[in-house]
């Protein structure tokens, strides 16, 4: 006998089916018997009609005679028995087993059951690990299609339904717990809020035209001090006026917020007294994050999401969720059970050669098993649900090569993808992939089809190099900056499939990009060892705050460098809450566990006289893309010569002047002219006509001395007039200064000047002239 059954004979533990179970083996032989006798034993008894399996969860509704109820949906697989479990406001619990079963549905309509109502499910069956069964009464499970949440989980032993603490961690998982975790967990809550958003005008704004902002919803508004003490770290928060002027006044056309999914923090985070801030360890996929409600989380948190959508909407802004459907907060086959692990652990989640144990391809210790109808039917039912009923314009997908994997391996044609592909409701919303997983071949930039864009981290890495002037030569320069074509250029693909971004919540901001060589995690309490330790980033000569002006002024026009280069770059920017008024983490590059003002927005940077240039750039810029088609190209250039001029929509210039040619793509260097034609746009207007633009030529400059760059003259342009010049710290004018075409003019050390093409003299003679 081993010391691990010894032990567990005491607590009255036998084995069975290979593993250890406490209270018995295997679970009820039969839905019938003990679970009726279970309900019996209750104070109140329920009444439960027949119900309909459609559609899953809680359904408040007019059932037969008219009678006002709830019908209860729960898909449970190869479960023996279900029980509802009702909740009354002190916390005592009413049973009430759903005994019909509809192609492996468990379903029931409660008359008198209506919102507010909490609830959870018990579900029977087989404990036996060592076939990946996991069945445990003891534990309330959350349903998975619940509309809203309400309490927090802070995961104690009682939610595990394993013994979590069992001295012989090597069998941990497969010794039953048959405490109840009733009393420790948060119950869904049946919602009633009907809504045909017919006072709701979505702004579907173009992918061509979009400006993506990336923040958190608690992050953004912790700080603000235009929004109320009540209403800072919500949905009403961000939908307060303050913040939305602050978008406005920018010019972002979508906010991509982090997980607004119900979610819950590890348990080594709570052991260490932090907590899950980013959200990326979701457990309800309908519920809006009850944390983030001001007005509670009996259902409340439902209207006032909708409110913060309608209030971006009225402002032309678009709303974006950021989406975690490859793993669960579950974790592995020492995590808790909180929904589906009870639920139907075999049908759920993808499982190992060894079904004891989970596949892992996200690096969260499970992964959804996506090709499983139920599990393909949650997620798209649950995408659906955030379009129509809440309101919602488009998703990005975390770790979304995990989602399309067939069996084993990334298929682009995954049930997934070609699910996606012609939903009706789907298929016309913003859909960005975050196209990596940590499994083996998951790397899948520039491979997601037409229907999709993409986070492209060529972009990132490649910007990031160029201007710590770490890069070879400038080919790699080339493609990020005109959309990527060698990435997307196939399959009717177009250059805004590539998002383009230098800086994401995970990482540096972009000011602490340019102030720390190294990463400072320490406040995360694992010892600086978490986090990526190829960050590409570059200190400016001092690590982190200093006093040496010269250093100071330096990372500010680094900042300025690489903010112009994102927002005139063809594709769609992507900037991250922040970073356009000089936001610092301290060096943090993994402050998902930093619920505090490491990750909060300090708005006090936003008049700082420091920082607020760089405020005023940012909004120049995007207005500036705003205003210039040639800047949000629809298509790719193709670099042909037209017209009897021989004019090209792109073309690639020296330093002296002269068109690149093949070899000084693969030379040294750090200097590159970029020249966009606002004559040669493929694009019509709403009546068909040709569109034209200015033309413009945007000089980059990444090394550290100095140099001279010579204009180029004919076919391109007789003059030229400055509109951007990152050199000045003094954002709220455009230069204006003009030049003739063939003239050198000076390129100072690391530095982007941007200007506009004229084809008539300057009215004050040739030369360079202030406007």
């Amino acid at each position: 006998m081993s010391q691990a059954y010894e032990q567990g004979a005491a607590l009255g533990v036998e084995s069975g089916g290979g593993g250890l179970v406490i209270g018995g083996v295997g679970g009820l032989p039969s839905p019938g018997g003990r679970l009726a006798g279970l309900v019996a034993e209750l104070p109140v008894r329920q009444e439960v009609w027949p119900g309909a399996p459609n559609p899953l969860g809680a359904q408040f509704k007019t059932g037969p005679g008219g009678v006002l109820g709830t019908n209860f949906a729960l898909w449970a697989g190869g479960a023996e028995g279900v029980e509802l479990c009702l909740f009354d406001d002190e916390g005592r619990e009413t049973r009430v087993e759903l005994t019909e079963n509809t192609h492996e549905i468990r379903h029931g309509f409660l008359p008198g059951v209506g919102p507010g109502q909490r609830y959870g499910y018990r579900v029977h069956g087989r404990w036996d690990p060592w076939t990946g069964a996991r069945w445990n009464p003891a534990k309330l499970l959350l349903d998975p299609y619940a509309r809203a949440v309400d309490g927090e989980y802070t995961l104690p032993p009682e939610v595990y339904s394993h013994v979590r603490d069992w001295p012989e961690q090597d069998v941990a998982d497969t010794v039953r717990d048959d405490r109840d975790s009733a009393p420790h967990v948060p119950k869904g809550v049946v919602v009633h809020d009907q809504d045909s958003w017919a006072d709701d005008r979505r702004p579907k704004t173009p992918w061509a035209d979009s400006v993506i902002y990336e923040l958190h919803v608690r992050g953004f508004t912790m700080r603000h001090p235009g929004i109320p003490d009540h209403l800072r770290g919500t949905y009403a928060g961000l939908a307060h006026p303050a913040a939305v002027e602050h978008l406005t006044r920018i010019g972002v056309t979508a906010v991509e917020l982090l997980p607004v999914h119900q979610f819950a923090s590890e348990d080594h985070l709570l052991r260490r007294g932090l907590k899950n801030y980013w959200g990326y360890n979701s457990i309800g996929y309908f519920a809006p994050h009850g944390a983030y409600s001001s007005s509670g989380t009996r259902g409340q948190q439902v209207g006032e999401f909708k409110e913060m959508v309608r209030a971006l909407h009225r402002a032309g802004i678009e709303v974006i969720l950021d989406v975690v459907y490859n793993h669960t907060a579950e974790a592995g086959q020492l995590g808790p059970c909180l929904s589906l692990k009870g639920i139907d652990n075999r049908g759920y989640y993808r499982l190992g050669e060894d079904p004891r144990y989970f596949a892992d391809y996200t690096g969260c210790g499970n992964t959804l098993h996506v090709v499983q109808p139920q599990v393909l039917r949650l997620i798209t039912d649950s995408l659906r649900y955030w379009v129509q009923e809440m309101g919602v314009d488009g998703f990005r997908f975390d770790l979304a090569a995990a989602l399309a994997r067939s069996m084993h391996d990334v298929d682009m044609l995954s049930p997934f993808l070609a699910v996606i592909a012609q939903d009706p409701v789907l298929r016309r919303v913003k859909l960005i992939a975050e196209p990596w997983d940590v499994g083996s071949g998951g790397y899948q930039v520039g491979a997601f089809p037409p229907l999709w864009t993409e986070w492209n981290d060529r972009y990132r890495d490649t910007v990031r190099d160029y201007w710590r002037a770490a890069i070879p030569d400038v080919r790699d320069l080339g493609y990020r900056l005109s959309g990527s074509s060698d990435l997307y250029s196939w399959g009717g693909r177009r250059p805004y499939a590539s998002v383009n971004f230098i800086t994401a919540h995970d990482g540096y901001t972009l000011r602490d990009l340019v102030s720390y060589q190294r990463k400072h995690n320490e406040a995360n309490g694992e010892n600086n060892r978490d986090g990526n330790n190829d960050n590409r980033s570059w200190n400016c000569g001092a690590e982190g705050p200093t006093d040496d002006e010269g250093v100071n002024a330096l990372r500010r026009r680094q900042l300025r460098n690489m903010l112009t280069t994102l927002l005139l770059s063809t594709g769609v920017p992507m900037l991250v809450a922040g970073d356009e008024m000089g936001r610092t983490q301290g060096g943090n590059n993994n402050a998902y566990c930093q619920d505090n003002e490491t990750s909060w927005i300090d708005w006090s940077l936003r008049d700082d006289p420091e920082w607020r240039p760089l405020l005023d750039l940012t909004a120049r810029l995007i207005r500036l893309r705003r205003d210039h088609p040639v800047l949000r190209r629809r298509a790719f250039f193709s670099g042909r010569r037209t017209g009897p001029d021989g004019l090209r929509d792109l073309a690639w210039f020296r330093a002296d002047g002269r068109e690149m040619a093949a070899e000084d793509w693969y030379a040294p260097g750090l200097t590159l002219g970029m020249f966009l034609s606002g004559r040669d746009i493929p694009q019509r207007d709403d009546r068909g006509r040709p569109v034209t633009d200015d033309s413009f030529l945007v000089l980059l400059h990444a090394h550290h001395r100095p140099t001279g760059f010579t204009l180029p003259g004919g076919p391109w342009a007789d003059h030229y007039q400055l509109v951007v010049d990152t050199t000045r710290e003094d954002q709220a004018r455009p230069p204006g200064t003009q030049y003739r075409a063939g003239t050198e003019i000076p390129l100072p050390e690391r530095s982007v000047l941007v200007l506009r093409t004229l084809q008539a003299p300057p009215a004050d003679g040739p030369g360079p002239q202030p406007s």
